[in-house]
């Protein structure tokens, strides 16, 4: 099928979709968590002719490994995201005008939805689900480097969609080649929405060459400011989380910012991160602080280029910081917009940073490893959305939607 046939189908599905009534779609996502964890073999078997073309090395192969428990972990998503109410048909404003006519805005699919994304399959379940229950068709389009996975799973929905008798277009896995992307880029009349999730390489691109509307749900340069005030106990447990607890994520810690009055708490701060073999890149205060208590093979200056990376690996800057105000600023010229966090017990400076910082999702004394869908209590996500139209952070199944106006009169004329 011509790629233009195809997204002509997905559009026509997408009509029938959003008249599915709730309680099928509920059934069938619960179906498909079922039969996701009843095709872990198949699923893992796919997903390893993937991992043998990648190197263990790279920061992209923990995002493409499956495993048991990972797959149980969708299937729970799934689950979530099955017993969520419908935010379709709900009633966001209603009123009658002086004239008699009266006005409702409801809640309905934005329609179809095109997702471009690099490495991970997990998105091929978490879209799927997520677009089924708000109405929506999708066209999915993974990378190449997970092109097994993405058609193993693929499979594996198509199948409950025929067990439902619904259209297969539906959700459609597009080839894995460039020219899919081309299209999906220009594809005009028939996509709604075209979200890209992966580097920052792809989103700029996808930004820089679409045709049709753009979600960004950009790359996660995370930040955490450790506060003249900051408690150490609580600082160490939530730099160690956030920056180890999956290193491949976009919510992962990429630089930590420390008050110079706390450089001599930094060794014991930083101790469960030499522990976990982090490399840190260091300023020069920090460095100091750091020598010969930091195992020394982990420990180089840092450069300029290290401060606004997005790591996605063992390794974390490091950069002194005379106060709140500096550390704003540091913010603000090298963040992403994704998540950030401080770490104090001054409240009028909590209050500060969560009032001033521009991000997605803004923390005091917490993790960024928060920033998820599923912890939100959204069932699932599409991507975390970093800039500020129409979505911002997690997008959940309200996200997916957009609203119209229904308006009954009884023959007013203007």
């Amino acid at each position: 099928m011509h790629l233009q046939d195809t997204f002509r189908a997905t559009q026509q599905a997408s009509r029938a979709l959003g008249q599915v009534p709730a309680e099928t779609i509920r059934a069938l996502l619960l179906d498909l968590a079922t039969e996701a964890v009843a095709s872990t073999p198949f699923l893992l078997a796919e997903n390893e002719k993937d991992l043998a073309q990648m190197a263990p090395e790279d920061p992209k192969y923990d995002r493409l490994k499956l495993s048991a428990a990972r797959i149980e972990s969708i299937a729970d998503d799934i689950r979530n995201v099955a017993a969520l109410p419908s935010p379709l048909g709900q009633v966001l404003q209603q009123q009658t005008l002086p004239n008699g006519l009266h006005l409702s805005k409801v809640r309905v699919p934005l329609g179809v939805l095109g997702v471009i994304y690099e490495t991970r399959p997990n998105v091929t379940f978490d879209v799927a689900a997520l677009c089924l229950k708000t109405g929506n068709a999708c066209l999915l389009k993974g990378g190449s480097d997970a092109a097994h996975s993405n058609q193993a799973i693929s499979t594996v929905i198509q199948r409950v969609l025929g067990h439902y008798n619904l259209d297969a277009n539906s959700v459609t896995l597009l080839p894995p080649d460039r020219q899919a992307t081309e299209a999906l880029l220009q594809a005009i009349g028939y996509v709604d929405v075209l979200i890209p999730r992966g580097s920052q390489q792809l989103i700029d691109y996808v930004r820089q060459n679409a045709k049709v509307p753009v979600i960004e749900t950009g790359a996660g340069i995370v930040h955490t400011y450790f506060d003249e005030t900051g408690d150490l106990e609580k600082g160490q447990a939530i730099i160690a989380n956030a920056k180890t607890r999956r290193v491949s994520v976009c919510n992962a810690l990429d630089c930590l910012l420390v008050h110079v009055a706390r450089l001599a708490d930094l060794p014991a701060l930083l101790a469960p991160l030499g522990q976990s073999g982090v490399l840190l890149y260091a300023d020069q205060q920090a460095y100091a602080a750091l020598h010969g208590t930091y195992p020394s093979e982990l420990l180089q200056p840092a450069t300029p280029e290290h401060f606004g990376t997005e790591f996605l690996s063992l390794k974390m800057a490091v950069k002194t910081v005379t106060g709140l105000a500096e550390a704003l600023g540091h913010i603000a010229a090298h963040g992403s917009k994704h998540s950030e966090v401080i770490i104090s017990e001054d409240a009028a400076h909590i209050e500060q940073f969560l009032n001033e910082v521009d991000a997605a999702a803004v923390y005091a004394n917490a993790s960024t490893a928060f920033t998820d869908g599923a912890q939100f209590g959204l069932g699932a996500e599409i991507g975390i959305s970093t800039q500020k139209l129409h979505a911002r952070g997690p997008m959940g199944l309200e996200e997916l939607t957009s609203y119209k106006w229904l308006v009954r009169g009884t023959g007013q004329v203007r």
